[in-house]
C-alpha cells in the first residue's frame, strides 16, 4: 500500500552519496544507509540534494540514486526527488525522468533573479504534474523568498504542499509562513538544524538533516510525546557536532561521510571533487565527535531494544 505523504512529520533524511575508490556511486552502500535510517524511524528521504553533492552527479547517476531509494523504501515512507538545476530546461528534463520512474514527490530548487522569472520557472515545472511539490527557500534574496510569493504559489498550485526553509536564521520565518497559510502549508527545516528545538516549538513539521538517524528521530519523538526536557537534553549533546559540521556545506559532507564510514554503513568516506579540503585538524576534531555520536546512538539503540 502506498504511503500517504501528508502530513509529512518527523525526520526526513537527506542522503549523502557514497563513492567507491574509483569515484563511482556505491548503490549497495546507499541501500544500507536507507535501511539503517528506516530502522531508526525516519519519516522520509530527500535525494539527491545539496548534501548529496548533486551538482557533481550526472543525470544517469541522479536517476539511479532515486530508483535505488524507491526500490529499497518500498513505499514505507515518502521519497522526494531533488530537481534542482540552474537551467530550467535541465530541471524539466530531470523532473520528467523522475516522474517516469514513478517518483511523484519532488523538490524544486529554482534560482531567484526576480519574482516574474521565479513564478514562470515554477509554473513550467508544475505543469509536468508531480503529485507533491516541495519548494526550497534558500537565501534566494536576502532573507529568502518573499512571503507574498510563497503564499501566492501555495494558493494557486494545489500540488505545492511543502516548503523547505533554508534561511539562516529561520525561526521567525517558520512562524510567519505557518500563520500566513493558516498552518496548512507543510514546513520543514534543513540547514538551520542547529535551531531544531526552536523550530519544533514554532510548529515546524519536519527536519531534514543528514546522518545521526537515531539521535534525530529520538529528539523528535521525545518532543512529540511531551518529554521536552529530555528532547532538549539530547539535542544539547549534539550541538558541538552541529557547530563544527555546519560551518560550511563541504565540511558537513566530509564529516557525515566520515561518520557513515566509521559506522560501517559506507565502505569509504570518499567525496567528489571539487570540494573544500578536510585537513588534519578537521580530521582530529571530527574523530572525537564521531566517537561520541556512535556511543550515544548505541545507547539509544540499547534503550529502544530494552
Amino acid at each position: 500500500m502506498k504511503k500517504k505523504l501528508f502530513p509529512l512529520k518527523g525526520i526526513v533524511t537527506v542522503l549523502n552519496t557514497p563513492f567507491t575508490n574509483d569515484d563511482t556511486i556505491d548503490y549497495g552502500a546507499l541501500m544500507h544507509n536507507v535501511r539503517e535510517a528506516l530502522k531508526a524511524g525516519v519519516a522520509g528521504f530527500l535525494v539527491p540534494a545539496m548534501a548529496s553533492e548533486v551538482y557533481k552527479l550526472s543525470d544517469i547517476e541522479r536517476l539511479k540514486m532515486v530508483e535505488t531509494v524507491l526500490e529499497t523504501v518500498e513505499d514505507k515512507v515518502p521519497v522526494i526527488a531533488g530537481a534542482g538545476e540552474i537551467d530550467i530546461f535541465k530541471s524539466k528534463k530531470i523532473l520528467r525522468s523522475y516522474l517516469n520512474l514513478g517518483c511523484r514527490n519532488v523538490l524544486f530548487q529554482i534560482p531567484f533573479h526576480d519574482e516574474l522569472q521565479f513564478k514562470s520557472n515554477f509554473m513550467e515545472l508544475a505543469e509536468l504534474n508531480p503529485e507533491m511539490i516541495m519548494l526550497q527557500d534558500w537565501n534566494a534574496s536576502g532573507y529568502g523568498l518573499p512571503d507574498e510569493l510563497i503564499c501566492e504559489l501555495f494558493e494557486n498550485v494545489p500540488s505545492f504542499r511543502c516548503l523547505k526553509i533554508e534561511t539562516v536564521p529561520a525561526g521567525i520565518k517558520y512562524s510567519r509562513i505557518l500563520k500566513l497559510t493558516d498552518f496548512k502549508l507543510n514546513v520543514s527545516g534543513g540547514w538551520a538544524v542547529s535551531q531544531m528545538m526552536e523550530g519544533l516549538k514554532r510548529g515546524v513539521h519536519a527536519f531534514m538533516p543528514t546522518g545521526m538517524h537515531y539521535i534525530y528521530t529520538s529528539i523528535y519523538r521525545l518532543f512529540v510525546v511531551g518529554q521536552y526536557d529530555k528532547a532538549e537534553s539530547l539535542f544539547h549533546q549534539i550541538l558541538p557536532v552541529l557547530a563544527f559540521s555546519n560551518q560550511h556545506l563541504d565540511i558537513s559532507i566530509h564529516f557525515f561521510k566520515q561518520l557513515l564510514f566509521k559506522q560501517s554503513i559506507y565502505p569509504t568516506p570518499n567525496v567528489r571533487e571539487p570540494i573544500l579540503h578536510f585537513d588534519k585538524i578537521h580530521q582530529k576534531i571530527a574523530e572525537k565527535h564521531i566517537n561520541q555520536i556512535i556511543d550515544l546512538e548505541n545507547k539509544i539503540k540499547a534503550e529502544l531494544n530494552a
